[in-house]
């Protein structure tokens, strides 16, 4: 009897919390894996792959990170997203470059783009069907069945993404290829060229002989090759903060209503943030908080820092659980994490998403303004090295503030802030994801805004958004 790796029970639960798409997509990941499985279900791939002893744990956890679901990473495997990514990058990889690619490309496609490329591979393959609703996945099924698509046969779909402009998939393909002959120099190739296409017994590593390219002159070639790479990757970051770092930063929580930390908490782990959560604060526990995290050295191995404050207030400060006036004042919540303060974070993003439930004035408490040093030596003094930089102190600040009467609160004590509930939702979705911080600011704007159609002024949403920020941002890994 065939050793199996993976318990059936984990199989069927996997298969079972899976949607369509997520269904689709890791059947093409595993094409490769068992080729004469082609016309079979997810479970029945599983299953064969795992009595041939194709798929084990780790190879499991590839699948689902590769398909963005880390939430089934936690609770059915017990791992983190971090750790599958420390593991791909020291061990054999279920999944190869190309299906990655493809996985990749499929998650930045939106349905109508899918269409226009249906459309236009109409004057490659006039025969093929090619039905309104389907997936770029399944586009890609089909024309590798015609031979017109493979690992080192992407030509087509670098013209489709031309006329659809969509030059940055361009660069994905392009990336893909250089990366591949370079990867190829002490190994078979993984990508061929059409001029190596046409010369099938000639390789990156044998002597260009018949096409009178000498061993140095291909080793300058290679060279060269190796410098385009460099040049592209740096000028396509150029104008991008860098977030590669694992975890992308500290993602600061601190709830003192209570009915929102929870889906924060997730929302923030699954795009790979080390959350931390607090709730029910006082405005000196808070305090303490917030220096007790602006001095954490760590930051410096960080590439952003995330801070949502969810509080009764008034416009220009929060008042915890103590509800005085004017309590404690958000520009200091600010200043605890620019670059004079916290210099770990000197030129890395900060964002500030703030939910203020705002309490009229003539119900606000007696004057307690917390006391606090004003130069801020405690937190100056943990910086050893003398920050003599040309990036303004106040730079790289993302502000989104949403202001709300507190009776929102008083008619659902339950009730949560539908601001940071759209928020969460746009962070969550894959393709929304894709898009700047910037963009998924005004994605947010138009959803509290066609809220505020439907209810009661009294209870209608203001938002504020402030920025000093000096690139494209993304809160993904780039």
């Amino acid at each position: 009897m065939t050793k199996c790796q993976v318990p059936s029970a984990l199989i069927h639960q996997i298969e079972q919390e899976l949607d369509k798409e997520e269904d689709e997509l890791m059947i093409f990941l595993c094409r490769d894996l068992a080729p004469d499985l082609a016309t079979a279900n997810l479970r029945e791939l599983l299953t064969a792959l795992n009595e041939r002893e194709k798929l084990s744990l780790f190879g499991l956890s590839e699948l689902l990170y590769r398909i963005k679901r880390f939430d089934m990473l936690r609770r059915i495997l017990k791992t983190e997203k971090a750790t599958v990514e420390a593991n791909l990058a020291r061990c054999p990889r279920l999944i190869s470059n190309y299906r990655v690619l493809m996985a990749e490309i499929n998650e930045n496609l939106e349905k109508e783009e899918v269409d226009s490329l249906v459309f236009l591979l109409r004057d490659y393959v006039p025969h093929m069907k090619m039905g309104k609703d389907k997936s770029f996945i399944a586009v890609v099924v089909d024309l590798e069945k015609l031979n017109l698509v493979a690992p080192n046969q992407l030509d087509l779909l670098e013209d489709c993404f031309q006329n659809i402009h969509r030059i940055d998939l361009i660069r994905k393909i392009q990336k893909y290829k250089q990366e591949a002959i370079m990867s190829s120099v002490h190994s078979q190739p993984v990508y061929v060229n059409a001029l190596q296409a046409s010369l099938p017994n000639l390789s990156l590593i044998d002597p260009l002989y018949n096409s009178g390219v000498s061993v140095n002159q291909e080793k300058t070639q290679n060279r060269q090759i190796c410098e385009s790479v460099s040049c592209e990757k740096q000028e396509m970051f150029d104008d991008q903060y860098r977030m590669q770092s694992q975890p992308l930063g500290i993602c600061l929580i601190i709830d003192c209503i209570g009915n929102d930390s929870y889906v924060l908490e997730e929302t923030f782990r699954d795009l790979g943030y080390e959350v931390h959560c607090f709730r029910h604060l006082s405005i000196d526990t808070m305090d303490k908080k917030l220096r007790e995290f602006a001095r954490l050295q760590k930051h410096r191995n960080f590439d952003s820092f995330i801070c949502i404050l969810v509080s009764r207030g008034s416009p220009q400060s929060v008042f915890c659980t103590d509800e005085t006036f004017p309590g404690f004042p958000l520009e200091r919540v600010k200043k605890y994490f620019t670059a004079d303060s916290c210099p770990e974070l000197l030129g890395k993003p900060k964002l500030f998403f703030i939910q203020s439930y705002i309490v009229p004035e003539n119900e606000q408490g007696g004057a307690s303004l917390l006391e606090v040093d004003g130069n801020d030596d405690s937190i100056i003094s943990n910086a050893k090295t003398p920050w003599k930089v040309a990036i303004p102190q106040v730079a790289d600040i993302f502000w989104s503030q949403c202001k709300v009467d507190v009776s929102a609160l008083e008619r659902s004590r339950s009730s949560s802030s539908y601001y940071l509930r759209c928020l969460a939702g746009l962070l969550r979705n894959p393709h929304k994801r894709k898009l700047s911080i910037l963009d998924i600011h005004t994605e947010l704007n138009r959803e509290v805004y066609e809220w505020n159609k439907t209810i009661d002024p009294s209870q209608q949403y203001s938002l504020l958004l402030q920025h000093t920020l000096r690139k494209k941002l993304f809160l993904s890994p780039t």
